[in-house]
């Protein structure tokens, strides 16, 4: 028996990348899952290869209506929702000065806007069911910054703070909700050259404790975590999938004279 035996989860963003593999791993543990997307001819495929416990729903996160008639699918496909993972998002690199109010705002809307509309669309199905596990893909952006990423550190810094507040409100209910924050992953959002991890991806994050970019199945380890009910007593916190980021970086040290 997987570990998430006869439970129903929505993906976001689970066409390819993070949400790709999370889906995968879910199944592969029990899940039915609805992998959620704007990419409609990869969120099929994977729903295909994943068969009878997995189905596809075009999603435009941002959009409370779309919201509604997806959960409204999930419910009568399969039931019920009791696992909710909010890992859409997009990625805008520009300095400060070069970002433009609609770049912000289609950040804002895509990664902030989607994972509150998410968050609130699965309260009602999961009191029904008698609580659920909400898992928002943050980012180690939202626990330092680099320049260039204005739009993309905001939005994650508030999905952090979202996190919390949900998880105050919705803990009676038997409802927990906390945060991942990966670091560099391989995905095509993340910049990935090729289907492995080549010498050009793991350069940028040599320095840190793990010297290597991340994988996206590391990322959905620790969701799945999350998603099960061994997390039973975790709720508002913040899981860094960061190789150690945050920890701080490694200097090399000169010999004393």
């Amino acid at each position: 028996m997987g570990r998430l035996h006869d439970k129903v989860a929505i993906i976001t963003g689970g066409a390819r990348g993070m949400g790709e593999a999370t889906a995968r791993l879910f199944v592969a543990q029990g899940a039915r899952v609805l992998v959620a997307d704007v990419l409609d001819k990869e969120g099929e495929a994977v729903a295909q290869q994943l068969g009878e416990n997995c189905r596809y729903r075009h999603l435009d996160v941002s959009s409370e209506e779309a919201w509604t008639k997806a959960i409204a699918f999930a419910e009568d496909v399969f039931g019920g929702i009791d696992v909710l993972v909010n890992n859409a998002g997009v990625l805008h690199v520009a300095s400060m000065e070069d970002t433009t109010l609609a770049d912000f705002r289609q950040v804002m809307n895509i990664n902030q806007v989607g994972a509150f509309l998410g968050m609130k669309a699965v309260i009602g199905p999961m009191k029904r069911r008698g609580g659920g596990a909400i898992v928002n893909i943050s980012s180690f952006q939202a626990l330092q910054c680099s320049n260039g990423l204005i739009a993309y550190a905001a939005s994650k810094w508030a999905i952090r703070g979202m996190t919390k507040t949900a998880a105050v409100e919705l803990g009676r209910y038997g409802i927990r909700v906390n945060s991942i924050h990966p670091g560099g992953i391989h995905t095509l959002m993340g910049g990935a050259t090729g289907e492995q991890p080549g010498e050009q991806d793991n350069a940028p994050y040599s320095n840190q404790p793990i010297p290597r970019i991340g994988k996206a199945e590391e990322v959905a380890r620790v969701t799945l975590f999350l998603a099960t009910d061994e997390a039973s007593y975790c709720t508002g916190s913040e899981f860094p999938v960061d190789g150690g980021w945050n920890a701080g970086l490694r200097v090399d040290i000169l010999p004393s004279s």
